[in-house]
């Protein structure tokens, strides 16, 4: 990340915080600035984060940045994006980390020949193991998609993919941390109504996920070869799997997916 001399930041909520904190926890030494309208989440980034300039203009911020990173809410992009005329200039990069908002949707916003990568993160990476998927606009150079990889590789696990697989990584794993936030939540309340206290049994519940998934990263084994490595002829896990057979888990999950990736397309206009 030499190469970057400015980052700065339109929009000061989570997902901007979890990707400073990735590039605070690496060390990586870049000038950030944030720009935020709320009074009260500045007073806190101020506080939270003493050595990053934090203003209210949104302007201020992109005329100051080299890497320009659109963290404001969807809704608010057409109005943030009509203010940024006079800030503009061929060597600035737009990063959009907006959901469901299309890179063409910005360059026309901005003017012709604006470089512009779009991104989906997730939650995730606010502890350093985000799952990020990045694509090009029609003018970023691949240059401009290394200078995002690596800040991103920051928060966690970047993947690049086309424009039109946006809306299924928006539908799979922006919106995944929820899925299975829910599905923890469901193992913990399952193991109070068969007896545990709910501390251990979020304890267990958290733990057993994040070891299955941990396991699965580690071996690179497909999920249902796992699986059936817990599954005893005649056990406990099989009697369990065949009530979410049943209950129809798998399509759920995948109707959920199908669900969030269908918003996003409506998001963008599609």
């Amino acid at each position: 990340m030499a190469d970057i001399k400015r980052i700065a930041f339109l929009g000061g909520g989570n997902m901007a915080e979890a990707i400073i904190k990735g590039l605070l926890r690496e060390n990586s030494g870049v000038p950030l600035m944030v720009a935020e309208i709320s009074a009260e989440r500045r007073a806190y980034l101020a506080t939270a984060y003493p050595n990053i300039r934090i203003v209210e203009n949104s302007s201020e911020a992109a005329a100051w940045g080299e890497i320009i990173i659109l963290a404001i809410k969807p809704q608010q992009a057409t109005s943030v994006l009509a203010t940024l005329e006079r800030t503009l200039s061929p060597d600035k990069l737009f990063v959009s980390i907006m959901a469901g908002v299309r890179t063409s949707s910005i360059e026309e916003a901005l003017e012709n020949g604006t470089r512009v990568v779009r991104v989906m993160p997730n939650t995730p990476a606010l502890v350093g193991l985000g799952a990020t998927a990045i694509c090009p606009g029609r003018k970023a150079a691949p240059l401009d998609l290394d200078r995002v990889e690596s800040i991103f590789a920051q928060t966690g696990l970047v993947v690049r993919v086309e424009e039109k697989q946006m809306d299924a990584v928006t539908g799979l794993s922006g919106s995944g941390p929820a899925y299975v936030f829910t599905f923890i939540e469901a193992l913990s309340d399952a193991g109070v109504k068969n007896g545990l206290s709910r501390e251990i049994a979020s304890r267990l519940a958290v733990q057993t996920v994040l070891g299955a998934a941990h396991m699965l990263s580690e071996t690179g084994e497909h999920p249902a070869l796992l699986r059936e490595k817990v599954t005893s002829p005649g056990g406990t896990t099989i009697a369990g799997l065949h009530i979410m057979e049943n209950g129809r888990f798998r399509g759920v999950v995948m109707d959920a997916v199908d669900a969030a990736t269908q918003r996003s397309r409506e998001l963008a206009g599609k």
